[in-house]
């Protein structure tokens, strides 16, 4: 006959049996759960990292040279963002060199108008939004440094250079200020994810990036004012749910760019495809390496 002490130790030792069993049942489902599938995109290059901790989440030649079309103009951004004592209200007049300069690349343009007087901040809306050119040469005209504009177009992307060399970026070189260059503007999927997240540090650059349309006042050559409106060229802002930015790129040479990052459940992913085949085609490689981002 077993005492009450043993029967209380023989009861104890078949209940935990139970619950390990009762554990092991339950746990089968979750270890035979099958991994995340690594995406498959039609972009020649892709990155994509953990914006917190800087962890690589995926790559497709993520260090192989390529042109990165108006993926540039984050760097344009930067290096006006990081001077000293900047004032996003000082006025910058238009020239017709801006418009000129538009006109004989055929290039992508905030339409902007010679006379006007565009604040630097109203001028980063028009840079990053509908990618202007213009914008861009209104920029590097305004912080380069030197008598001439062409001195000041070199001073500034002298310092574009600089700021990849400061970044770490040892696989990009600028030779323009908005992508269109002479065959030495390049970077990586790695090094515009790592430039672009070092951009989003300033809280201007996170403002106009997420920011999908936007009507600015500007002061016209009579005193006057006009608005202006441009729209963002990223079709992930409000596309793709969580998306913060961040630039898109086109060229003959570069085909179809994007940086993207996107926050969810606090979280941020960001990212860059680089090469891919068409505005369609990059927009979903971006998708699909945030969702993965967002998995892993």
């Amino acid at each position: 006959m077993i005492g009450m002490k043993n029967l209380r130790r023989v009861s104890a030792v078949a209940v935990t049996a139970g619950a390990v069993t009762a554990t092991g049942a339950l746990a089968a489902p979750a270890q035979a759960a099958a991994r995340i599938a690594t995406p498959t995109i039609v972009a020649k290059g892709g990155f994509v990292m953990n914006n917190g901790n800087g962890k690589a989440l995926f790559g497709k030649a993520a260090d192989t040279r390529r042109s990165t079309g108006s993926t540039t103009k984050i760097m344009t951004a930067r290096v006006v963002l990081a001077q000293k004592n900047l004032n996003l209200n000082a006025k910058v007049r238009i020239d017709k060199a801006y418009s000129d300069y538009i006109v004989s690349k055929n290039a992508s343009s905030a339409r902007l108008i010679v006379g006007d007087k565009v604040t630097v901040g109203q001028l980063l809306y028009g840079l990053m939004l509908p990618s202007g050119c213009d914008a861009a040469y209104a920029l590097a005209d305004k912080f380069g440094s030197g008598s001439t504009r062409a001195a000041r177009v070199k001073s500034f992307i002298g310092k574009m250079n600089a700021t990849a060399k400061s970044l770490g970026l040892k696989n990009t070189h600028f030779d323009s200020f908005d992508g269109i260059g002479g065959g030495a503007n390049y970077s990586t999927p790695r090094d515009l994810t790592k430039l672009a997240s070092n951009a989003m540090k300033y809280s201007t650059f996170r403002t106009v990036v997420k920011t999908k349309a936007t009507k600015q006042k500007v002061t016209m050559a009579n005193g006057g004012y006009r608005y202006m409106s441009w729209t963002n060229t990223n079709n992930l802002l409000g596309g793709y749910s969580g998306t913060i930015g961040v630039k898109t790129g086109s060229g003959p040479e570069a085909k179809y760019c994007l940086v993207f990052a996107a926050t969810r459940g606090g979280k941020t992913v960001i990212g860059t495809v680089l090469t891919s085949s068409s505005v369609a085609n990059r927009t979903a490689d971006a998708k699909k390496l945030m969702d993965y981002g967002f998995k892993k």
